[in-house]
């Protein structure tokens, strides 16, 4: 049986502003990455069956 999901810490003091600061400005990504993850989807699409 599942168990119950809590409720999400509310963040208070720095750790908020170091969260919305994250948040505005995310960290760039690179092309390469961007690459292997498309890459990677494409492979596990490819490979996915699900019955209907």
């Amino acid at each position: 049986m599942a168990r119950p999901i809590k409720e999400t810490p509310t963040l208070y003091g720095e750790d908020a502003r170091r969260f919305a600061y994250a948040v505005k400005h995310p960290k760039p990504v690179s092309t390469e990455s961007i690459k292997r993850a498309k890459e990677a989807y494409e492979w596990m699409k490819s490979i996915a069956t699900f019955p209907l």
